[in-house]
């Protein structure tokens, strides 16, 4: 099997990203019909994958943390400036 480059590793979603992009931008402004498709296709992508890794996630080690004690009033046990 064919050991991928680190150049590749490393740089090759954001090309693919650029590419993307900059395609669903030029035929947004210069073609119709299936450009408005292909425009629709090479914006939304790029944006949905910025969604996907921007969305907050919970890792397994903070998923099952258990939460500070407070105290019998309810309140935590900073005390008031």
């Amino acid at each position: 099997m064919k050991k991928h480059s680190l150049f590749w590793t490393l740089w090759g979603g954001p090309i693919v990203m650029g590419v993307l992009t900059t395609t669903g931008l030029l035929t947004a402004l210069v073609s119709d019909t299936w450009g408005d498709w292909w425009s629709w296709v090479g914006l939304g992508v790029p944006v949905a994958v910025m969604g996907w890794y921007s969305w907050p996630r919970r890792s397994a080690a903070t998923a099952h943390a258990v939460p500070p004690p407070t105290n019998p009033s309810g309140t935590s046990g900073a005390s008031p400036r």
